[in-house]
């Protein structure tokens, strides 16, 4: 695993424990601010209204549709280790 993979590693495990705490634990443990704030939109409800056009603006440059990309990633478990995938 190189340097980049580990950093996105961080990166995401910082994303995911920071949306645990933004939800006083309500939140799932797994999923990072942008594939929840899809999921929000998705079901109707206002903070997903708000996060998720900020988190793709913020994205724009690097990914578009970012949220939607990070909400299919976790559906499909791409995040997941080879030895935790379903064959």
């Amino acid at each position: 695993m190189g340097i980049q993979q580990r950093i996105l590693n961080v990166l995401i495990a910082l994303d995911q424990l920071a949306w645990v705490l933004l939800t006083l634990g309500r939140g799932h443990p797994d999923e990072t601010i942008s594939a929840a704030a899809w999921r929000m939109e998705r079901q109707g409800k206002l903070a997903g209204r708000i996060l998720r056009p900020l988190i793709d603006a913020l994205f724009w440059p690097l990914e578009r549709d970012h949220c939607r990309r990070a909400y299919q990633s976790e559906a499909m478990g791409r995040q997941l280790p080879d030895v935790y995938r379903c064959r």
